[in-house]
């Protein structure tokens, strides 16, 4: 992750840091209890319990560093200067799928807050990137695994309150 920078909002970088001390405060501590728990049953070699908790840390420590280099490479949006005169990441969008004749509104983040049920898609995904820069009115083509879909822009907002309106 040399030299790479991720985009997201103030919000998205507030829960990884409340994701990441979670983890280092209260799981750290489960896990540590697991281990020693595993250990006083006697034999390593064929202890099952052992093995599942060691693994389970493995797999804690990782996403520790995970967070821990995704948050010094961050680049927090201020999301009092979006501009409500492009998409830009931390912008609420309200588009029409002129293929479905669908509107959706969508919260353009950063690639580590992406999460498609909530309707929160990343700078980086087909949609994200079709959207990016552009206005209010103009018709834009996301090219998705499924093929070429227009959107139309029909609103731009900073706030979720302001898009729901």
């Amino acid at each position: 992750m040399a030299n790479q920078v991720i985009t997201m909002t103030k919000e998205g970088y507030e829960n990884l840091e409340k994701e990441l001390n979670e983890l280092i405060t209260v799981k750290r501590v489960e896990v540590k209890e697991k281990l020693k728990e595993a250990r006083s049953q006697g034999d390593l070699s064929e202890n099952a319990e052992y093995d599942a908790a060691k693994d389970e840390q493995g797999k804690l420590e990782k996403r520790i560093a995970d967070i821990e280099a995704m948050l010094k490479i961050a680049q927090v949006v201020d999301e009092s200067e979006i501009s409500i005169d492009k998409v830009s990441v931390g912008s609420y969008v309200t588009v029409k799928n002129l293929k479905r004749n669908v509107v959706n509104v969508y919260k353009i983040v950063g690639s580590a807050e992406a999460d498609s049920v909530n309707k929160r898609i990343s700078d980086e995904s087909p949609v994200g990137k079709a959207l990016l820069g552009h206005k209010k009115g103009e018709v834009v083509e996301a090219e998705t695994p499924s093929g070429s879909i227009p959107y139309e822009i029909l609103e731009i907002n900073r706030t979720e309150e302001e898009a729901a309106q």
